[in-house]
């Protein structure tokens, strides 16, 4: 069993690309970032493999300071896997403040780090992946309609940005980061706004396209304007229009808000996956166990 670790792209895509796309749904995460770091859109990024007689077993990807993203492809070796994983982890000193994997590998592998770090799990997001083939006709629409952000709408949109990582409890960019991301998003007319009589009630993004599907995200309403139906029609029309290009639509949601959940399966969303991403703490006693 060989810990391969990845320094050009192109030759860890090669290796990587065939076993991802057999579920290009499930693996929609790491096929578009990978796409991204082909790309350029992300430095430093970490590329390994599991193999065992030049089969791969496993895969594990992570654009710092973003999530390790952990794939095992052959579940017969899963322990080993980890094992060897986390040992070559501490062996390079690698940062690791949080993974993301579907569930039972995820605690699996955090089980595992916390014994041999002495550090402890702590839940960031519990995450439900979900599909879309084709949006649901009957839904009743809100009052309005969608169009394209542009540059005067960024000062709102890196507020609701903000907002929406806060409510998220995600990690919050410097307000830098966050302005550029904003402005670079809406000249590539990633950003959708749905306008009520002439004023903005909510917004999402697409993101991470693959060979055949697309990601929503960035789905946000104002307090003030929620429960009027904006956030459901406003991914409804958007989705329709996105499988006009793609075949599918995927987003993630968080599964400790049921009123999101409702919303996306009333729309055509169908849970594929349970996903979480869990993050790693120093133990009160900073001891090893």
């Amino acid at each position: 069993m060989d810990f391969k670790i990845y320094k050009d792209v192109n030759v860890f895509s090669l290796k990587v690309e065939p076993i991802l796309n057999q579920k290009e749904d499930v693996n929609s995460l790491f096929l578009a970032v990978l796409q991204g770091v082909k790309s350029g859109n992300y430095k430093n990024a970490f590329m390994s493999t599991i193999e065992v007689e030049d089969s791969v077993v496993a895969l594990f990807q992570m654009t710092p300071p973003h999530p390790l993203n952990l794939f095992f492809v052959d579940e017969n070796y899963l322990e080993e896997s980890m094992d060897l994983l986390i040992k070559n982890l501490l062996n390079i000193k690698i940062e690791l403040p949080s993974i993301i994997s579907s569930k039972p590998w995820a605690y699996r592998f955090a089980e595992k780090w916390e014994v041999v770090t002495g550090m402890t799990t702590k839940l960031v997001m519990d995450q439900g992946l979900y599909r879309l083939d084709q949006v649901n006709e009957q839904l009743e629409e809100s009052s309005g309609s969608w169009r394209f952000a542009n540059r005067e709408d960024c000062e709102l949109i890196e507020e609701w940005y903000y907002l929406f990582a806060v409510e998220a409890v995600l990690p919050i960019p410097s307000r830098n980061v966050i302005h550029k991301s904003i402005v670079r998003m809406v000249d590539q007319q990633e950003v959708f706004l749905w306008e009520d009589d002439g004023e903005v009630v909510s917004m999402m993004k697409k993101s991470r396209p693959t060979a055949h599907g697309v990601t929503v995200s960035l789905v946000y309403t104002p307090k003030g304007k929620r429960r009027k139906g904006y956030a459901r029609t406003l991914v409804a029309t958007i989705s329709k229009e996105l499988l006009k290009d793609y075949d599918f639509c995927v987003l993630y949601t968080d599964m400790m808000n049921p009123t999101s959940n409702k919303i996306y399966k009333e729309i055509g969303y169908v849970k594929i996956v349970d996903s979480v991403q869990l993050g790693f703490e120093l133990s009160l006693k900073g001891e090893k166990i």
